[in-house]
């Protein structure tokens, strides 16, 4: 990201499949980041919970539903950057650290 923008590194983009599961993982990342010290600069959307905004400065981590995905095309808007893919397999198939290391 960091050719294309200033204000950010990575954009994080994933999908819960309803508005009460898009908020649960937000309050996981929020609380798994808490725990190393590292608190959002600002956080969008927690209300709705169909496209949470959580902003990390270096990171900024987009939480959407499917519908609210489909609508705001993130990966297509930003298609000109290179882009990492993480299959839900691999990721349920990691140890605690393992995951750690893929997600930070």
């Amino acid at each position: 990201m960091s050719a294309a923008v200033t204000f950010t590194d990575w954009f994080v983009i994933l999908s819960g499949t309803t508005t009460r599961q898009t908020k649960a993982i937000a309050d996981e990342i929020q609380r798994g980041l808490r725990q190393h010290g590292v608190r959002a600069a600002r956080i969008e959307g927690e209300r709705q919970g169909d496209w949470i905004l959580l902003d990390y400065l270096d990171a900024v981590i987009h939480v959407l539903t499917p519908v609210a995905r489909e609508f705001y095309r993130l990966e297509r808007l930003w298609g000109d950057v290179p882009q990492t893919r993480i299959d839900d397999d691999a990721v349920s198939g990691m140890g605690g650290a393992e995951r750690h290391r893929a997600e930070g």
